[in-house]
């Protein structure tokens, strides 16, 4: 796992709370528990916001993959050892411009499985080195390891507010 100084203090929670042995388990281990969790769900339930101006379901999914996406090119950029500064992105901005709502629920599933996919093929493609390097995004250094590990932890944050704010996943649901 990264060492605290290999990334923001706002991703501490995220790195830490990730459930498995090594990375790559961890990476497959949240996948497969959100899967899990969210095929269940049906086209009504995934739109459902458990509060006026929260996500629907179909969004939390979305912004899942929006970040999977964003966080491998960083892992992909600095892992090349490419240091260019990258720059932030704003998920509340991004939220209402994905059409999460008009997509279909068994489409948004798939997309998800996709993205995890193809980020476990691009870390199994690092060498050792590669995990050390580090570059710089939303103004703070970060590691390509601590990315790796970011993303099965912010999986893990979400799964467990579908849980707990959504009702999915837990006993009769």
């Amino acid at each position: 796992r990264p060492t605290t100084e290999e990334f923001p203090a706002f991703y501490h929670g995220y790195a830490e709370k990730a459930e498995g042995p090594d990375l790559l388990e961890a990476l497959r281990i949240a996948q497969t528990r959100l899967h899990d969790v969210l095929r269940p769900v049906t086209e009504d339930q995934a739109a459902f916001r458990y509060a006026p101006g929260k996500w629907s379901i179909k969004e939390v999914v979305q912004h899942l993959i929006d970040c999977e996406r964003v966080f491998a090119y960083r892992a992909l950029r600095f892992g090349r050892g490419d240091r260019t500064p990258l720059p932030g992105f704003d998920q509340d901005l991004w939220v209402p411009e994905s059409h999460a709502g008009s997509r279909p629920w068994p489409e948004l599933l798939a997309d998800f499985v996709a993205v995890r996919a193809a980020s476990l093929h691009l870390f199994r493609s690092f060498a050792p080195a590669d995990w050390e390097r580090r570059g710089e995004a939303s103004g703070t250094e970060v590691s390509v390891r601590a990315i790796a590990w970011i993303l099965a932890g912010h999986e893990l944050h979400h799964r467990r507010i579908v849980r707990e704010r959504y009702g999915v996943g837990q006993a009769g649901t």
